[in-house]
């Protein structure tokens, strides 16, 4: 891991995001790239990027420079290499840019979370990097005074798609030397399974992952659903991490389906990374 994107918006949730990735870059010699990117109402909006005037632009990059200048006066930003960058337009795009213009190996945003119907309607911009990012995304709810991942749970369905995500959460276990733990989350009703049906999908899953099974190193566990089941198994687990694959659906099936690994994180207060399965 050699740079790490942290979007900014001075608020608190964002401090505890930068706090946490200067503890990462320590560890891994890492650069960080701080953005903050200044919205415009969304009727201003044109072709996937706001439009603004020459004048307007100026106010917001001077206005940004010093929100920048205090927010990064930090103790613990010293000795590690900090870069700024402000974009003016969506949250969305200027990640988007940013991890265009630079080899970016992990994004590391604070939430809120959001509920109801700003949740279903809206969402945040983290659910909407979560659901789009290429980069793994690493969320932050609370402030992390040390950032000490022992037990990682990946959880997963198993099949095939997530093998890619598999792999990244291995190595990131092998980073933080920790406990990786893998977890299935069983439900009533048409996708429930057998113990002996579910342990065939692991079984297949490793052999293809070309790692060996340990059933030690697998729980399987019951809850009404497969958000609540993560949020309750990592929890009882007393996990540190839980990572999990995105589908990055969009539109209706969006709104309909909705995307777990999103739900998780907007509602566990464990940190959650995400990784973006490839489209086919």
């Amino acid at each position: 891991m050699k740079t790490i994107l942290v979007p900014v918006d001075f608020s608190t949730p964002s401090e505890n995001a930068l706090k946490t990735a200067a503890n990462l870059a320590k560890k891994s010699r890492s650069k960080i790239i701080v953005l903050h990117v200044a919205e415009i109402d969304e009727p201003l909006m044109g072709t996937g990027q706001y439009y603004v005037n020459d004048q307007k632009m100026m106010f917001f990059m001077k206005l940004a420079q010093k929100k920048f200048a205090e927010f990064l006066n930090k103790e613990y930003l010293n000795k590690l290499h900090i870069t700024d960058l402000i974009e003016v337009g969506t949250v969305e795009h200027g990640i988007a840019n940013t991890v265009e213009k630079h080899p970016i190996d992990l994004i590391v945003m604070g939430s809120n979370g959001t509920n109801g119907s700003e949740e279903e309607l809206i969402g945040s911009n983290t659910e909407k990097v979560v659901r789009n990012s290429e980069v793994p995304v690493l969320v932050i709810k609370d402030e992390l005074k040390n950032l000490n991942i022992q037990k990682i749970v990946f959880a997963s369905d198993f099949s095939l798609e997530n093998l890619l995500s598999y792999q990244k959460a291995k190595r990131l276990a092998h980073d933080f030397n920790a406990e990786l733990k893998l977890l299935y989350i069983n439900t009533p009703g048409e996708k429930f399974k057998s113990t002996g049906e579910i342990n065939i999908k692991i079984k297949a899953f490793f052999k293809d992952a070309e790692t060996r099974y340990l059933p030690e190193n697998v729980t399987i566990y019951n809850d009404y659903t497969i958000e609540k089941g993560v949020l309750n198994a990592a929890h009882e687990t007393s996990a540190d991490l839980i990572a999990m694959s995105t589908h990055g659906r969009k539109g209706l099936a969006h709104f309909f389906s909705g995307s777990i690994a999103e739900d998780v994180t907007n509602h566990s207060h464990i940190p959650v990374i995400t990784f973006k399965i490839p489209d086919q």
